[in-house]
């Protein structure tokens, strides 16, 4: 799965916010300029219509991203930022706060763009201002992107354009719908991804280029290599820089289990007496093809369980549909091929089974996929099982597994529901 849809896929089920364990980094250029952070959404410069559209989503209180970023984007005078974040940890709404803070509602033309490197990105950027801005009844969002078809002469009467790069330079260069000349604050997220497609950050920089030397400069991205920086240096000048460090996988809150079983047919009455024996919350189980991903979903669904698949033949939304489902608890299970090992977290996955340990075509055993698939249980601090199904000639897999995490997996007989049930405690 490529970055941008992974990065759509987490800004779906992260509909509450993810406390991450580690600390703020900033980095500030002017050491003059007072820097601090509020631990409620009271302390900031917001209008009653904000503060109530923020409740509305469900947010209490700000997140660690939220508390230390939130006051340098409402600043006066504004200051420019690059924050660097994961998804999950509420940059979205920090920065539709920020936009639908600068905008002047009497005024009937767009002050605040923001960039994002995908039509489904823009749109569900544009749903979280929404959403938030919903009792500022007087404030517009519109969507530079394709498919939004406009008329040549047309003139952009709404305070906030969401788009992507393509789509907003013609809007402001062909079509003039947009004075680039009048935008007050300018957010380019997922800036990480904008650099994978080279025509993207051309685009976005000619866009910048155009802003006026007043206009605050607002850059995020999930990861803040050199890459990046070097991106970053491009477009935005003097910035604060936040940093929140990505949370590392690590096996210490997963017990790990593995079982011998010979066919498919014995891995799945193993799996039967997983269900059998432990309370599961919600399981991910990772077959190897796509074919052993149906006939598992067949198998399950004939025995009366809900179950989502995500494999690589799906379409962007088919994927998104089901992520959604999963997350709102209407499927307990997801089987998945490889695509969603990395970067999809669903904090109630308590159990994570590899029906098949992911192998290489040298027929080695993957090991960074490993630890992302059974890091997609334990997250966040909290107590994790992963159940990894093995035949008798792939035992040694086990082994290397061990050997390079400085692990132990311990065997469990497949077929024996007390030693299973022992688990619990």
């Amino acid at each position: 799965v490529n970055l941008a849809e992974a990065s759509l896929l987490n800004k779906l089920i992260h509909t509450s916010l993810v406390e991450s364990s580690h600390s703020v980094e900033i980095l500030q250029q002017d050491p003059s300029s007072p820097l601090f952070s509020v631990k409620t959404f009271e302390e900031l410069p917001l209008k009653k219509e904000l503060l109530e559209g923020i409740y509305a989503m469900g947010f209490n209180r700000p997140s660690k991203i939220q508390g230390t970023a939130l006051p340098i984007m409402l600043a006066y005078p504004p200051q420019n930022l690059i924050a660097q974040s994961q998804s999950g940890t509420g940059k979205t709404a920090a920065f539709a706060l920020a936009m639908l803070s600068r905008v002047n509602a009497t005024e009937k033309h767009p002050q605040c763009l923001c960039l994002a490197p995908t039509y489904e990105l823009a749109l569900q950027i544009g749903q979280v201002i929404e959403k938030i801005g919903l009792f500022c009844t007087d404030i517009r969002v519109t969507y530079a992107i394709r498919g939004n078809r406009v008329r040549q002469g047309t003139v952009s009467k709404e305070q906030i354009v969401v788009g992507t790069p393509g789509t907003v330079l013609d809007w402001c260069f062909k079509l003039k719908m947009v004075d680039l000349s009048r935008i007050r604050l300018f957010v380019l997220d997922e800036a990480d991804i904008m650099i994978d497609a080279q025509s993207l950050s051309h685009q976005s920089i000619r866009i910048q280029r155009a802003l006026p030397k007043s206009c605050q400069l607002l850059l995020f991205s999930a990861t803040f290599r050199e890459r990046v920086r070097a991106f970053a240096r491009q477009i935005v000048a003097n910035p604060i820089v936040i940093k929140l460090r990505e949370e590392e996988l690590t096996l210490t809150n997963i017990r790990q289990y593995f079982m011998v079983c010979q066919g498919r047919e014995h891995k799945y009455r193993a799996l039967c007496n997983i269900y059998g024996s432990i309370t599961i919350g919600q399981a991910m189980i990772f077959c190897q093809t796509q074919k052993s991903t149906e006939w598992l979903a067949a198998e399950l669904c004939q025995d009366g369980h809900q179950v989502g698949i995500l494999t690589g033949d799906l379409t962007m939304a088919q994927r998104a549909a089901t992520i959604q489902r999963f997350r709102d608890g209407q499927e307990k299970v997801l089987i998945a091929t490889n695509i969603c090992a990395r970067g999809i977290d669903v904090q109630q996955v308590t159990v994570v089974v590899n029906f098949s340990l992911p192998m290489n075509e040298k027929n080695e055993p993957e090991l960074e996929t490993y630890l992302h698939r059974i890091g997609r249980t334990g997250r966040f601090g909290k107590q994790g099982i992963a159940f990894s199904m093995v035949q008798s000639q792939t035992l040694w897999a086990i082994e290397v597994i061990e050997k390079h995490f400085h692990t132990k997996i311990k065997q469990l007989d497949p077929d024996n529901m007390e030693e299973l049930e022992e688990l619990e405690y």
